[in-house]
């Protein structure tokens, strides 16, 4: 970023600034678009990554083993006696929590089952696309070269068009991993705004017309079409996204 006010940007979104540097950032945001679209591409990154974080509980049974070792070493006795118990009950809660937490992570943690909620994963990894500066393996404007790309990469031919006449021009491509298998990743953009095309092959041979739905603030669009699937994922407004997808279901 360009402005040299945005060293306040991430202490101001982690709310990590003074009162009084606090206003004058969020005085100065009202003023600078580049700062509040930051702003707002973080808010998303967040939201984003919060949408797709695993969320782990404890296992079953390790409350009863925490209180069955507190009980079993609290007796009466002398004040030493007594500190000896609670230091002694305190390392059984410890090491309950610990193997806990171990069971919890190694063993009873339960991640989202492929195509669980596909939705979900594809806008995770449209995101971590934007977040880790790995949006294309094959940077392209021209589909000959994108195209190549993917032999070997993935087990189908993905098609790859350009629609650069229509607003819609084709960055670049990737490898991706989504519904338990490697998949094509097509770039777009749109203006500002970056279009995840993700195609894999279908189990079934028939098509299927667009369908638009939304998650955390993004837009997705379905269909499949000549055995594959397709899901545009994008910021971009759901009308022009809808187009985008338009355009890929009409064009040869």
């Amino acid at each position: 970023m360009n402005c040299p006010e945005s060293n306040d940007l991430h202490p101001y979104f982690d709310d990590e600034l003074d009162a009084p540097r606090r206003a004058a950032f969020a005085e100065h945001l009202a003023g600078c678009p580049e700062c509040a679209s930051e702003l707002e591409t973080q808010k998303a990154l967040r939201a984003g990554l919060q949408e797709v974080a695993f969320r782990y509980t404890a296992p079953a049974g390790l409350r009863d083993r925490v209180q069955s070792g507190l009980q079993a070493h609290t007796r009466p006795g002398s004040s030493k006696n007594r500190v000896r118990s609670w230091l002694s009950a305190a390392a059984v809660l410890l090491v309950g929590v610990g193997f806990g937490a171990a069971g919890t992570f190694l063993g009873t943690a339960r991640k989202p089952q492929p195509g669980a909620d596909l939705p979900r994963d594809l806008v995770a990894a449209h995101v971590r696309s934007l977040m880790a500066d790995h949006l294309q393996d094959v940077k392209s404007t021209d589909r000959h070269t994108v195209k190549p790309w993917f032999t070997g990469q993935v087990d189908f031919s993905p098609p790859v068009k350009d629609f650069t006449e229509q607003g819609y021009p084709l960055l670049g491509g990737r490898l991706d991993y989504l519904d338990d298998r490697p998949t094509a990743a097509l770039v777009y953009g749109r203006a500002k705004h970056v279009i995840n095309l993700f195609v894999w092959p279908t189990e079934g041979d028939a098509d299927s017309p667009a369908r638009s739905l939304s998650r955390r603030g993004y837009n997705l669009v379905h269909w499949r079409q000549g055995g594959l699937d397709f899901w545009a994922v994008s910021d971009l407004n759901a009308e022009e996204l809808g187009e985008f997808a338009r355009l890929n279901q009409e064009s040869p």
